[in-house]
């Protein structure tokens, strides 16, 4: 397959492909949590993130540069004019897999760290008091906190979604949204790695590579770094191929397949890592991760797009946004609205992972269900909502912005790593 041209079938050939990124994905995941023995603990969250969502750019810069192709030959409808019916631009396929990807990250991978971790604490309550129920703390009254350097990540992921809300007001992604985004990213990148030096409590497959000597654990993940690596770059283009022609021989939408199966492909490992953080109870290490993984897709994943693009496409024209993609565009800045306002003080309670899960799973149930007349109506309703949402969460929050944008821009490192949790 791929590299010797064989192919099985598309279905099998998406699954191999998958299965691939998903294991190159676990390999980064290793070595990014051991590389924080070498690196201070704020970038080495940083640098986790990035790497942990490699694959997914892969996927994502396959698209926008056969965007740019499609544009150039067709121009901004990125499909030929004989394209049959249902068939997704390229250009559109590279937003999908995006927005799907951030909506995924929060939807399911904020919540589940959340709910995981208070399922735990209630279990672990009931054991040590016994059978008594009502000395016994309920799942629904507990809530996961971060540190008060957490505030750094969602300071800078604050500023990103406000300015990710002007871009369904688009016809384009634009080189100034990419300086704008890639920019707001390099800052989050500066300030992090000014935090002090940590000692990082590894275990499985990151800590036997942790226990290596210092120059023989370089050298290994440097080693595991390029392998996963090559397997990414080797197969992120035949994943993406298989996917959209699994689409058009069994009948299911190339967009659902694009924005939902692929992210979850990628995000797997990222995602897993974080549940398991959040059942040992290390609850503030797994949603960290998980917002900075948020504070790189929304800033230098949708940054890097359009220069894809347009390097692709041998035009400085940005890439096209149709009517659909804004709206998922708007629907995934609002989603993102509402989680940061969530976090304004830096917890999130159970009732409030729920509500995110549960509008998450809301958009499938609502587009099931509605007449195909009024379909995409409720990825708009969704959007409202979110924003009504986040509006009055801030308003009741709004003591805490100020002390949140004070630490996250700020207040030295050592102050806020000083502090402990808030």
């Amino acid at each position: 397959m791929g590299a010797t041209g064989t192919h099985i079938s598309p279905p099998l050939d998406a699954a191999l492909f998958g299965i691939a990124v998903i294991g190159a994905a676990f390999v980064l995941s290793w070595v990014a949590e051991a590389i924080q023995l070498d690196i201070s603990p704020g970038l080495a969250i940083s640098v986790l993130a990035l790497i942990a969502v490699l694959p997914e750019y892969a996927v994502d810069f396959v698209f926008a540069s056969e965007g740019g192709r499609a544009f150039a030959e067709h121009g901004p409808s990125c499909l030929p004019p004989d394209a049959a019916p249902g068939t997704q631009s390229s250009c559109g396929l590279a937003l999908a897999n995006m927005t799907g990807a951030n909506r995924i990250l929060v939807g399911v991978g904020w919540a589940a760290v959340v709910l995981l971790a208070a399922w735990r604490v209630h279990r672990d309550r009931l054991r040590e008091e016994g059978a008594d129920h009502r000395k016994a703390r309920k799942p629904s009254e507990t809530e996961v906190s971060l540190l008060r350097t957490d505030a750094v990540p969602l300071a800078f992921l604050a500023v990103a979604t406000l300015y990710s809300l002007t871009l369904p007001l688009r016809h384009s992604i634009t080189f100034v949204d990419a300086a704008v985004l890639v920019g707001i990213f390099v800052l989050y990148a500066i300030r992090v790695a000014k935090a002090p030096a940590g000692d990082p409590d590894l275990e499985g497959v990151s800590a036997l590579l942790g226990d290596q000597p210092k120059v023989r654990r370089r050298l290994v993940c440097a080693g595991l770094f390029a392998f996963a690596a090559a397997v990414i770059l080797l197969v992120a283009e035949n994943f993406a191929h298989a996917l959209v022609e699994t689409g058009t021989d069994i009948g299911i939408s190339q967009f659902f397949l694009v924005q939902w199966v692929a992210p979850l492909a990628s995000e797997a490992p990222e995602l897993l890592v974080a549940c398991l953080y959040a059942w040992r109870l290390k609850t503030t290490d797994a949603l960290a991760t998980l917002v900075s993984s948020k504070v790189n897709q929304w800033t230098l994943l949708v940054g890097t797009l359009p220069i894809v693009f347009a390097v692709a496409a041998g035009s400085a024209s940005g890439l096209p946004i149709d009517a659909a993609q804004r709206e998922e565009l708007l629907l995934t800045a609002a989603q993102s609205l509402f989680a940061v306002s969530l976090l304004l003080s830096l917890s999130i309670t159970v009732r409030g992972a729920l509500v995110l899960l549960g509008m998450f799973v809301a958009q499938f149930v609502l587009a099931t269900v509605l007449p195909e007349s009024v379909k995409g109506v409720e990825v708009v309703a969704l959007s409202v909502v979110y924003i009504v949402l986040a509006v009055l969460v801030a308003f009741r929050s709004r003591r805490h912005v100020v002390s949140l944008l004070r630490d996250g821009y700020r207040t030295p490192y050592r102050d806020l790593a000083a502090a402990g949790e808030r």
